[in-house]
């Protein structure tokens, strides 16, 4: 394949992209729901993330992950960009990534992390699925402050609220 930007890719090279994009946003969700099952399922079970220094095994850091996420009352993670390189049944994967962290003070002085980078992935297809096969996050800056979340505003009281696995408003 050409990589030539701004080549019109063959509907092949669409559905891959496709189908990695389905990852990349499945992995959102589960972190946001706290959903193990669904994070692993982004995952060969022989990959591998970088979050720290090493790299570990993806899927028990997805089972470490889900606690950690519970620590904030909510997440949310959006993922833009997306950027593929083919390689075969290899794909490079760069994804520019925006996450919101609101956790709840003891104090009743509540914060919000906003952090922002890029994931860098490696994708593997193995027959007509595509998954993660090692995944490293590059932070740009992150930023903190008090909360504006007002929860009673009339524009928004009467909306659902998001939740944690299995609560949320997605799986019913």
């Amino acid at each position: 394949m050409s990589d030539e930007p701004g080549r019109v890719p063959s509907a092949s090279e669409l559905a891959d992209r496709a189908a990695i994009a389905e990852i990349i946003a499945l992995h959102c969700r589960g972190v946001d729901r706290a959903d193990e099952a669904t994070l692993k399922s982004c995952y060969w079970p022989d990959a591998t993330t970088a979050y720290g220094a090493e790299p570990v095994p993806a899927h028990q850091f997805c089972v470490d992950l889900v606690p950690a996420i519970k620590a904030f009352r909510q997440t949310h993670h959006m993922v833009t960009n997306i950027i593929c390189a083919f390689d075969g049944a290899e794909a490079r994967v760069e994804s520019y990534l925006i996450a919101f962290h609101y956790l709840a003070g003891a104090d009743g002085e509540d914060r919000e992390m906003t952090y922002l980078g890029r994931y860098l992935d490696r994708f593997e297809k193995r027959g007509d699925i595509w998954k993660i096969m090692h995944r490293e996050p590059v932070m740009s800056w992150s930023q903190n402050a008090a909360t504006t979340h007002d929860a009673e505003h009339p524009a928004l009281s009467a909306l659902r609220q998001a939740s944690r696995f299995p609560d949320d408003v997605v799986y019913e």
